[in-house]
């Protein structure tokens, strides 16, 4: 196998766009030669706890509401090329993704974490769900086939906080500033939601050495 190390946010829309071409070409290949390790990046690492309303901060980050909305079309697009659907208008806020990259590390550790993955991405863009909210948490927890009680209980603590500020700042000092990125058997770097025929031109290649 070889290990393929893909640094991502839930509330990234290309980190979900660039999810769904790679699991296009995974499909595509059938046997695949990947072994999938997700690492916490925080697109807002200073987003206030209860998370900020979404149309006022990318209108102030993108340089006012034309901008983000020239912005959010451009996501749209791509996100239906991508066979997903992402309705900006119908998702409030913008939380803060510290415990929702907890809980990806939790299920990692039950051998879920590419399940949990891909349902804290769902159930924010396709449903519209506060994933820093921690009731909201425990129950795609419990969606995913983890405890619910004790998931609850962990996010109420202060458990791996800190381990998972430091694999994100050691991600900034190994020069990751964007996402997602895939980082290939640890010598070749894929930054951006690269299409499908890429992934499956990256395959043969790795096929044939």
């Amino acid at each position: 196998m070889i290990r393929l190390d893909i640094f991502s946010d839930p509330v990234c829309p290309w980190c979900y766009i660039g999810k769904a071409h790679l699991d296009r070409a995974l499909e595509a290949a059938g046997d695949h030669p990947f072994e999938i390790e997700w690492h916490p990046f925080q697109l807002n690492p200073d987003m206030p706890a209860g998370g900020m309303d979404r149309a006022s901060y990318l209108e102030a980050k993108f340089g006012g509401r034309e901008k983000a909305a020239q912005i959010y079309a451009r996501v749209e697009d791509a996100a239906r090329e991508a066979g997903l659907q992402i309705d900006f208008a119908n998702i409030p806020r913008i939380p803060n993704t510290l415990d929702a990259h907890r809980l990806i590390h939790w299920a990692g550790l039950e051998g879920r974490q590419t399940l949990m993955k891909a349902a804290l991405m769902r159930a924010y863009w396709r449903d519209a769900r506060d994933i820093g909210d921690p009731e909201t948490l425990a129950d795609i927890a419990a969606e995913t086939g983890l405890d619910r009680a004790v998931t609850a209980r962990l996010l109420a603590s202060d458990a791996d906080r800190d381990a998972i500020r430091a694999r994100d700042t050691h991600a900034r000092e190994r020069g990751i500033n964007a996402v997602p990125t895939f980082i290939i058997a640890n010598q070749y770097v894929l930054s951006g939601a690269q299409p499908p025929h890429l992934w499956e031109q990256v395959m043969t290649e790795l096929a044939g050495q």
